[in-house]
């Protein structure tokens, strides 16, 4: 007599035929899953995905809020298929591959994702993740995921090699680390426009900088006798925020014209005033708390840099948990601590 678990957890007639039909397909492939975790570089926000086995158990539950083993791999039974196409940019000529893996079962692995954590699967030397589940059918129970193999640009964002990973040194050239340090002590914390934690809660901000806006007012750069090299510069900031009352942007636009007198790091060419956006959701019929202001600044590249590398001194990557960190230490220069 078969088990209550295993008649409750038993598939359908049809559901049944199909995985049958899928392991006879398929020929009962196998894909191997690797966790990896993500890092954020304090100073500007950049994310790598650090493979999970570099990371002691007790940081990954730290980073991660999950009993999980630090090699944490998973073999997934299903089929898996790819289309290739051949993108031809000004900038790069690469092989997009869009891969449709297709499970019997649900894929624990993808249900571990909590936006600190993700897998990614290999076939025959391509890399993907998955960044939708498709066309789900409950009385066919069959779970279609979707995504793109690891682009060739985003490789270097994935550390299979601890000693490849460049804590010490930002990537940015603008001034990003200026409104990142800016989060210091604030009730919200500010983003890089795009690497917002994933299904994050307001309040938090998020900073973009327009990449055409930067220009210089020099004709050339001055280079000192030691090499260093220093431009004015001068760029476009939007400032977007979420969860934050009038009282709150108008408290962080203060903090931004202190900074600047303060340190004459940065110069404030425009004349800033905080604006209310619309951010609707038919479904709630209400309108959330989002603000915008923009910044037009000014600042030395030279003492930018110089501004990084001193916090840098002080700073260590951070893993972003969902819970309240504790922080420990394993591999040099790579601390689980608070978000930046």
């Amino acid at each position: 007599m078969p088990s209550i678990e295993e008649v409750l957890g038993a598939k359908s007639e049809l559901a049944a035929t199909l995985a049958a039909g899928l392991s006879q397909i398929s020929n009962a492939q196998t894909v191997v899953f690797t966790m990896y975790v993500r890092v954020v570089l304090p100073m500007d926000g950049f994310v790598f995905w650090v493979r999970a086995d570099l990371v002691s158990a007790t940081q990954l539950k730290n980073a991660t809020g999950l009993d999980v083993a630090p090699n944490a791999t998973t073999t997934v039974q299903g089929s898996l298929h790819y289309t290739s196409d051949e993108h031809q940019n000004d900038d790069e000529t690469i092989t997009v591959n869009r891969v449709v893996f297709t499970a019997p079962r649900p894929v624990e692995a993808m249900n571990l994702v909590n936006g600190q954590v993700m897998f990614l699967g290999e076939f025959e030397g391509i890399r993907f993740a998955f960044s939708r589940r498709d066309a789900f059918f409950k009385q066919a129970d069959l779970h279609h995921y979707v995504g793109d193999a690891v682009y060739p640009t985003m490789e270097p964002q994935i550390i299979d090699h601890i000693e490849t990973f460049q804590s010490s040194e930002i990537v940015v050239s603008n001034s990003l680390p200026v409104w990142l340090h800016l989060a210091n002590g604030l009730g919200a914390p500010i983003f890089p426009a795009h690497l917002v934690p994933r299904n994050l809660r307001p309040p938090y901000m998020s900073v973009d900088i327009a990449p055409e806006s930067l220009r210089s007012f020099q004709m050339a750069p001055h280079v000192a006798l030691d090499g260093t090299m220093t431009q004015l510069v001068a760029e476009n900031v939007r400032i977007t925020m979420y969860g934050m009352r009038n009282n709150d942007a108008l408290d962080f636009q203060r903090r931004v014209n202190e900074f600047s007198v303060a340190t004459d790091l940065i110069g404030i060419m425009n004349m800033p005033v905080v604006r209310d956006e619309k951010r609707t959701q038919v479904e709630l019929g209400v309108v959330a708390m989002k603000k915008s202001i923009e910044f037009e600044v000014s600042y030395y590249q030279a003492r930018l840099r110089g501004l990084a590398l001193q916090l840098i001194t002080a700073a260590t990557p951070t893993f972003s948990p969902p819970q309240p960190p504790v922080s420990m230490r394993r591999v040099p220069g790579v601390t689980i601590a608070g978000t930046y």
